[in-house]
């Protein structure tokens, strides 16, 4: 018989490091052979695009703005994966999420002070993107509808629903853009440079507002959740094999809408960044695709919630950066940048084992073996 030569599982920490890493790398170096075959110097472009992202206080205050949502939807999206399904529906639940949060802003905020009137939306943006993303849950649990489909067509509703409501209902009379009307102060995060001239930090105006706080604080809930929870346990249980985790006596359909209320609840927290933390307001496209984005965070960072946040911060930068290189280098498009997170997807999340098992051989030809005692 012939020795076969399939390689070794990678290590956890290679997997959720060691391997984004590289394969991040191989997508930067093919994209810069494609920027070099369409007349562009790909040092340029990548110089511009690292410094418009971090070489200004300005720049990193745009890239943890996108970050922020993308951290809500990223942990969305693993979650449910974590509990085997995949939910394709992070955007329609994010709309009806920051829905809740935009309505109660409008009912409430001009007659309650910001210490009540913020922890309210939260929990009302929490409650209505659960909702939302239940009802897929149950579909998939008690009537075997896929969850992918469902969550697709939710997201058609989603942004129907608010569109209705906005043109309809929520919009000031003899007004042309279709948007609330907007909030009082006491609906309103408080910026960044706000919160940071507390504490005698100088720092510029931009969208990052207090919310990040709030993202990562999700990362660490969601972390010791799944990890270090046995509600966490049981879901992860259902997700690894759904058969065995019913004959061990957890109930798989209650655990599927656990988790799919559960992703939806971290989704419709988009909307605490996007609504109470910069527009003050209700708006038509305020999810503009962060939704979708958040799948490839969660591939990239392995679905782990320190990987998403770091999944996050880069494609915060490429939006931040990207946009910077299409005003600094000339002949550079918004498509390029386009094609550029392209291809960070695309070896993150299509491709992303492909190098795992010359990396696995690389691991262990660089690990000293160990012998055992000859015997006798």
């Amino acid at each position: 018989m012939s020795a076969t030569n399939t390689a070794k599982p990678l290590p956890r920490w290679a997997d959720v490091f060691l391997l984004p890493a590289v394969n991040l790398l191989i997508a930067l170096l093919v994209a810069g052979v494609v920027v070099a075959l369409v007349g562009q110097n790909p040092r340029q472009v990548m110089e511009v695009l690292v410094h418009g992202a971090f070489g200004t206080q300005r720049g990193l205050s745009y890239t943890l703005y996108y970050a922020t949502t993308f951290i809500f939807a990223g942990l969305a999206v693993s979650v449910a994966f974590h509990g085997g399904l995949f939910n394709i529906g992070v955007e329609g639940q994010a709309v009806v999420g920051g829905l809740g949060t935009g309505l109660i802003a409008l009912w409430l905020s001009h007659s309650l002070p910001a210490v009540v009137m913020l922890p309210l939306m939260l929990l009302a943006g929490v409650l209505f993107g659960m909702l939302w993303a239940a009802i897929p849950g149950y579909l998939q649990a008690y009537r075997h509808s896929h969850v992918v489909i469902t969550t697709i067509m939710f997201n058609f509703l989603a942004t129907s629903l608010l569109a209705y409501l906005l043109v309809n209902r929520l919009k000031p009379p003899g007004t042309m853009s279709v948007e609330s009307a907007p909030f009082a102060d006491s609906a309103k995060l408080p910026g960044m440079q706000q919160a940071l001239a507390w504490i005698g930090v100088d720092w510029p105006s931009s969208p990052l507002n207090v919310s990040l706080f709030l993202a990562l604080a999700a990362a660490v809930g969601v972390y010791f959740l799944l990890w270090h929870s046995r509600a966490g346990y049981r879901l992860r249980a259902v997700g690894s094999s759904e058969g065995a985790a019913s004959y061990a006596g957890i109930n798989a359909k209650h655990q599927v809408v656990f988790a799919m209320a559960l992703s939806g609840g971290l989704s419709g927290m988009i909307g605490m960044n996007e609504i109470a933390g910069v527009n003050g307001k209700l708006l038509l496209d305020f999810v503009a695709g962060a939704g979708f984005t958040g799948i490839a965070v969660a591939l990239m960072g392995r679905n782990h919630p320190f990987g998403i946040v770091l999944a996050s911060i880069l494609f915060g930068a490429l939006f931040q950066g990207g946009a910077e290189v299409s005003f600094d280098v000339p002949g550079f498009s918004r498509d390029m940048v386009v094609m550029l997170q392209g291809f960070i997807v695309m070896f993150s999340g299509a491709m992303a084992y492909v190098f795992a098992p010359m990396l696995s051989r690389g691991l262990a030809l660089l690990t000293p073996k160990t012998t055992g005692a000859q015997h006798g």
